[in-house]
């Protein structure tokens, strides 16, 4: 099940909001534990074993490293145990692959399916027994408590990353109201909207390109653009529903993304993007590897250990990797010497090189397996021999111009800003059309999705 189906919004939400607010407070966390269970058993109905057994290990060690003098060795037991299920059920394959390639063994592959959301609530989970070591976090002792937090339906699939910390205090007590409910109500509509209406209309585009006999470099160029829109407006999408369900249940969930194609470095962009995994990595490997308060080489060999993880953590192929360590050596340059000479450069060039950087990335991070990587960068680059243009491109770019446009400028803070403007002028004339805009958004999703669109989440894969 997911957000952006009618079984979701008029069946599966309509059911659970009534009855979360027909209990009492006290059996409020067992219906959200109940229903995402329910969430999740409907998409993964053997892996939600997986879920609870996850969140069972999550919660004893808790116990095991509030009653231990030396925490380290709970800890530790806890960071086997989560990162050895993640890496069993995610990456095996690809360390069997890559021994097999190395030795000439064949040793067969597992072939196991991915259990959705796991490179996520592990993380959550960890976060939570690291918290706990440090003294940051109390150990929560109510089972159902720690697993709701563990399996809360809104930002299980694909975050952002809720650490323990972030809704500790709401999981004992939080306040409901019809104000913060329509705020979650309009949070989760917009990005709605956006997965809906931008990111799969670029989908479209990309399943175009993929099955095109009649490639060109700018075709290339144009899938490229459009696919970096698309995981923009697919992910913060989702994370923008998540948060306003979120908020409709009493919770404050974090910011994911904060217009990340304005920026002007890729230590800006990083800043922006996915916001949750880029401090989750800070804090728990960063810092604690010493950070930048060691040797250079130290400092160096930290953010490449980081930046590996970080590519790693999406997937388990080597394009990943590659892309990560993209990111690394560019942070690095940055704080070396570059970021000194962007600085100097007017604010459209900087732009425009943080924007052909990103493009570059996300062709890599698109790829299946590094094969593919060279293939679409040597596309892309004209090194294959693919003529420039021809008239299906033409008319491809004619006819996703204009959504192109659109996501362009809705990944700016223009429309923001705008609508902050025109409420600070004209708030009660607002008042009364935002809710009948909403309801006409509602409708035109949903007339997309009874449509049969195509409709897929692209962090699902990770």
């Amino acid at each position: 099940m997911i957000f952006s189906s009618v079984s979701f919004l008029y069946y599966f939400l309509p059911a659970v909001i009534i009855l979360y607010f027909a209990v009492p407070k006290r059996a409020k966390n067992l219906v959200l534990l109940i229903a995402s269970l329910f969430f999740y058993f409907v998409g993964e109905p053997i892996y939600v074993l997986l879920m609870i057994g996850s969140s069972l290990s999550g919660y004893l060690h808790g116990l095991w490293i509030g009653a231990a003098k030396n925490k380290r060795l709970p800890v530790a037991s806890s960071v086997i145990v989560g990162i050895g299920l993640l890496g069993f059920f995610k990456y095996s394959d690809f360390f069997i692959s890559n021994i097999n390639s190395l030795v000439g063994s064949d040793i067969g592959l597992l072939k196991l399916a991915l259990p959705i959301g796991i490179s996520f609530y592990t993380f959550q989970i960890l976060s939570y027994t690291f918290d706990v070591g440090r003294g940051r976090a109390d150990v929560q002792k109510n089972f159902v408590d720690f697993a709701a937090y563990v399996a809360l339906f809104p930002q299980l699939i694909a975050g952002p990353i809720v650490r323990y910390t972030d809704i500790e205090r709401e999981l004992k007590t939080r306040t409901h109201s019809f104000e913060n409910f329509g705020l979650g109500v309009r949070r989760f509509v917009l990005g709605l909207g956006k997965k809906v209406l931008i990111a799969n209309t670029l989908a479209e585009l990309g399943q175009t390109f993929l099955y095109s006999d009649e490639k060109t470099v700018l075709f290339c160029w144009l899938a490229a653009i459009a696919y970096t829109l698309q995981i923009y407006f697919d992910f913060s999408g989702y994370s923008d529903m998540a948060i306003g369900l979120g908020r409709m249940f009493g919770f404050r969930f974090p910011e994911n993304f904060d217009h990340p194609f304005v920026s002007k470095s890729i230590t800006e962009f990083w800043r922006r993007w996915h916001m949750t995994l880029g401090s989750w990595f800070r804090d728990y490997v960063y810092i604690p590897l010493g950070g930048n308060r060691v040797s250079k080489l130290k400092w160096v060999r930290n953010i490449f250990v980081v930046w590996f993880l970080t590519g790693f953590w999406h997937g388990a192929e080597w394009n990943f990797i590659v892309w990560g360590l993209l990111f690394g050596v560019l942070l690095l340059l940055e704080k070396l010497f570059l970021a000194k000479l962007l600085d100097r450069l007017p604010r459209f060039v900087r732009h425009i090189y943080v924007m052909f950087i990103i493009v570059i990335s996300f062709v890599i991070f698109d790829a299946s397996g590094m094969s593919q990587v060279i293939t679409k960068l040597s596309d892309l680059f004209g090194i294959s021999g693919l003529a420039f243009s021809n008239a299906i491109t033409i008319y491809q770019l004619k006819n996703y111009a204009f959504v192109i446009l659109i996501g362009a400028i809705g990944s700016t803070p223009l429309m923001p800003w705008l609508v902050e403007k025109l409420r600070d002028r004209f708030g009660k004339v607002l008042n009364v059309i935002e809710p009948v805009f909403l309801a006409a958004l509602l409708l035109l999703v949903t007339g997309y999705l009874v449509d049969g669109s195509f409709n897929p989440f692209l962090y699902f894969r990770f």
